[in-house]
């Protein structure tokens, strides 16, 4: 084979690689989400009241019928994607995702990562512990377990203000839902459980062995939930504002949050 022939193969070949892979990679920019008339969304379809699936499968929850509300305003259909949360921000950079919408805490940490919109929900980290454990404040989680979920802004807290709860600690077990991590606490296989309120509260109102479990607060400072952005699409993340912002001018968040929150 002639040495011209064969290097004209290998552009064909190379050629045919870069139009396969960038066809299956999704271009998250505006303009492609405007014309597609659909916006992806990356959720955990376990973070109760936020995405989650009741017992026959249907996807609900505040963040669901916020983004729902959200995107009919721009024009577009709301397509949810369960994702690895852990993963959330290369997801969103390798564009299989266009938002990640799931009670996403606004950080030092995720703004290098990613744009995010105006807020729209407050929270706070607390601690769930079993009451029988007679820990009743954080400082008596020293040499206890402690559990958080992987890639939460728990975590975050308790890597970057260790003297809270990080160095009173004896171990640190990460957890991809908070249900595993409920399970364990239950079992006494951990001591305590580091976790947001909004999700805390909502869980141990409607779970039948509330009675067992106390919420102690801890001095991590206010949150708030926004929607995380591709940072090469600011035009999103300004549609997206400007749609929040009508939505709270309008009372669909307050109806929102007396409907999940009540």
């Amino acid at each position: 084979m002639k040495k011209s022939f064969r290097n004209l193969l290998i552009s064909i070949a190379l050629f045919l690689i870069v139009i396969i892979f960038g066809c299956s990679k999704r271009a998250n920019n505006w303009t492609a989400i405007e014309q597609n008339k659909t916006l992806v969304i990356g959720i955990d379809d376990s973070f109760v009241p936020m995405d989650f699936r009741q017992k026959n499968g249907k996807l609900v929850g505040f963040d669901v019928d916020l983004a729902k509300a959200t995107a009919k305003k721009l024009g577009l259909k709301a397509d949810f994607q369960t994702i690895d949360w852990s993963m959330k921000e290369t997801e969103l950079r390798n564009g299989t995702i266009d938002v990640i919408w799931n009670g996403y805490t606004q950080t030092k940490t995720r703004r290098k990562k990613v744009l995010f919109t105006r807020p729209y929900l407050k929270n706070q980290q607390i601690l769930v512990t079993k009451k029988n454990s007679q820990i009743d404040s954080y400082q008596k989680m020293n040499n206890k377990i402690l559990g958080v979920q992987t890639g939460s802004s728990g975590y975050d807290d308790l890597i970057f203000k260790p003297k809270i709860l990080k160095r009173r600690i004896k171990n640190l077990v990460l957890y991809d839902t908070y249900n595993e991590a409920f399970i364990d606490l239950k079992a006494g296989r951990i001591n305590g459980l580091l976790i947001d309120s909004v999700y805390a509260n909502y869980y141990l109102s409607h779970s039948k062995y509330k009675n067992e479990f106390q919420k102690v607060s801890l001095p991590y400072p206010p949150e708030e939930f926004a929607v995380g952005v591709s940072k090469k699409d600011p035009v999103l993340r300004d549609k997206l504002n400007s749609a929040l912002k009508s939505l709270q001018k309008d009372g669909t968040i307050n109806k929102l949050k007396e409907k999940w929150f009540k």
